[in-house]
Formats: C-alpha cells, structure tokens, sequence
C-alpha cells in the first residue's frame, strides 16, 4: 500500500460562501458529501484544498460506465505463489480514515453505487464479500462525490435513495472578479488579460441557449490565460485553448470566434 503524501503547500482555493465551513461540520459528523456544479468551476480542488486543510490522505476515483464494484472494493490477484487479495482504492480510503472523491459519479453503473450506501449512514463499513470481511470505517474517512446536474440529468442521474444519503453544496462558476483574481493566481496572468477572459467567458456561457452543451469553464480560461502568458496571441489563445475544445459545429465555432475578436481587437 503506498503511502498517501501530501502537497507541499495549500491546493489554491478561493471561496464563494460557507463551503469551507459546511465541509468541516460534515466531515466531523461523518456525514457524506455531494459537490453539484458544472465542469471545470473548481469542485475538485476544493476537494483538495480540504483534504490539506484536513490534513487526511486523499483518494481519488474517475468515475465512468466500466467501473464495477470490484474495481472500488479489490479482487483477488493470481500471483506465482497463489492468490492474494489486493484491496481497492474505496477499501483502502476506509481503511485509512482518507476522503474518498468520486468524480463524476453518475457516469459510474447503478448496481456499483449501492456499496456505498453503508458508508454514507451510521453504520459507516464496507463489508467486501469476497473476503468475509467487514471493515469499519476508520477515524477521518468521509465520502465525497461530485457531478454536473446541468450536463447529465438528461442523460443519467442519481437514484433518490442514494441522492438523499448525502449533503450537497452548490458550486458555480465565480463572480467577474473573482473569477478574474483565480485566472490571475492559477496562469500568472496580468488584470487586464484575465478581466477580458473573464468578459469573453460571460458572452460564450449566453452561447447554451443556442445550442453550446457544454459553456466554457474556469478551467479553459485558465489554459488560455496561461498561454497567453507564455506569448501565444490573445486570440490565438482563445481559438485553441476555448473555441476548439468546446464544439465542432462550424455555426457555433463561427459564433464563439467572433466573440473572442471582439473581445481581443
């Protein structure tokens, strides 16, 4: 088992509300955490700036179609001198007393969500079938989960007996400014540059209405910001580090490439 270490300094964080405080309570309750917010607004490095400030190890799972539960629990492995059981990173998490981060987790299956359920009341164990073994969670552990309602509740969603099992915060893209402070810190970029992202990304989020699934993120912002910083072009920048990554339909490129020269004359 490798062990968890920690980053050198504080994951940057900056906070919209009470999140930090929520978060605390809930993790000293024991009580599960459901993060909702759309792609790129900063619900994983919250995770991350917590578990620091938590000072607990953090396991991190990516959750998709083909993740099953022994993925999640372990499996036993076929080695020269037998078979030997290798637990899984919920397992492990357990275990260890870590927060345990399931990004996106509607994309993980139905039948795969259910182990979770003893871990998110009061019974707080995962009992592992294969083995016989029922291991109680240890001091610190705390689930966490994360999805985008905006994107996937046309496609997929959580059951309401496993919805309910969870507190959930609300994250958002930030405020103009404070958006614009999280591009300057994240892409060492100058006022100027990150408030005209931070413009053109309004603009582009209005695009949704015709027909954009998915509205630039902070993330994306970032990146252009970044490479606008190293001496890419303003524009050059958007194309590449925002337009291109979001859709391939020649209408809604030509509208967002518009966007961007109007922004960056």
């Amino acid at each position: 088992m490798t062990a968890w270490v920690p980053p050198d300094r504080e994951p940057y964080y900056l906070p919209a509300g009470d999140e930090h405080t929520i978060f605390q309570q809930c993790h000293s309750r024991g009580l599960a955490v459901m993060l909702k917010g759309p792609t790129g607004c900063g619900k994983t490095r919250f995770v991350e700036h917590m578990a620091w400030r938590l000072k607990r190890p953090l396991v991190t799972i990516s959750c998709h179609d083909d993740l099953t539960a022994s993925d999640l629990i372990g499996r036993f492995l076929i080695r020269h001198d037998g078979t030997a059981w290798q637990d899984g990173p919920l397992t492990r998490a357990v275990r260890e007393g870590a927060l345990c981060y399931l990004d996106e987790v509607v994309e993980a299956r139905q039948d795969t969500m259910v182990v979770l359920h003893s871990l998110t009341d009061h019974r707080r164990f995962l009992p592992i079938d294969k083995t016989g073994e029922t291991i109680v969670a240890a001091p610190g552990f705390q689930l966490i989960v994360s999805y985008n309602p905006g994107y996937q509740r046309m496609l997929k969603d959580l059951k309401p007996s496993t919805r309910q099992r969870f507190v959930a915060l609300d994250f958002d893209f930030p405020p103009a400014q404070q958006e614009a402070a999280i591009i300057e810190r994240e892409a060492t970029a100058d006022h100027a540059t990150a408030m005209a992202l931070v413009s053109l990304g309004h603009r582009l989020r209005s695009l949704r209405d015709r027909g954009l699934a998915e509205v630039p993120s902070t993330r994306l912002l970032i990146a252009a910001a970044g490479l606008v910083a190293s001496g890419v072009s303003a524009r050059q920048a958007c194309y590449t580090a925002i337009v291109s990554p979001l859709s391939d339909d020649e209408s809604l490129v030509g509208a967002m490439r518009d966007l961007v020269d109007a922004t960056f004359v």
